[in-house]
């Protein structure tokens, strides 16, 4: 006989890990970091018509420290670089990024020293949502996915376990002169 049979109805098993992804992909409280046409489909997300507040997001936030999911639309250029760091330094922890369209992703159609060929250059992303620009349900499918990945985040040590796991396993994978030129 399981702990499930012993316990009357309506009590509800989980563990902390699995309460605390819920609580967070709940509430992603984003903040806006428009920088070209992506930033109109970013705004159209928030109204009526495809109400981002049904999955937690109310409010754009106007300060980073008040917000834990950056949303980066559009190209970023080299001057832009340094204030885009320092405003994903000063959000709190725990803290993820969206990169909107593809000049975000991978610089687009501008590959010229003066644009950032990725934003994954200046700060660490988690979802990147290709387009030029996205649809707003695909800004939507992203949030979806981040929330998927926010849900099954480990916390504390098993953290730490899981992203030394990773980074054995890419060391593993690489192939030996990437190795060489690391050892360095």
């Amino acid at each position: 006989m399981g702990l499930e049979e012993q316990l009357p109805s309506g009590f509800l098993l989980t563990t902390v890990e699995a309460a605390a992804g819920w609580v967070r992909k709940a509430s992603l409280w984003p903040a806006t970091f428009g920088l070209a046409c992506c930033a109109i489909e970013m705004m159209t997300t928030g109204g009526p018509r495809y109400d981002s507040a049904r999955f937690g997001m109310e409010v754009f936030r106007a300060s980073p420290r008040q917000a834990d999911l950056m949303i980066v639309a559009g190209r970023v250029s080299q001057k832009m670089a340094p204030v885009l760091r320092q405003i994903y330094d000063q959000m709190a922890n725990p803290k993820w990024v969206l990169a909107m369209g593809v000049c975000a992703s991978s610089g687009g159609m501008f590959n010229n020293y003066a644009i950032v060929q990725g934003v994954d250059h200046v700060v660490p992303v988690d979802v990147y949502l290709p387009g030029c620009p996205p649809r707003p349900e695909m800004l939507l499918d992203a949030i979806l996915t981040l929330h998927d990945k926010i849900q099954h985040s480990k916390l504390g040590v098993n953290r730490v376990r899981e992203e030394q796991e990773a980074e054995r396993l890419a060391l593993s994978a690489a192939p030996t002169s990437e190795l060489k030129g690391l050892l360095r």
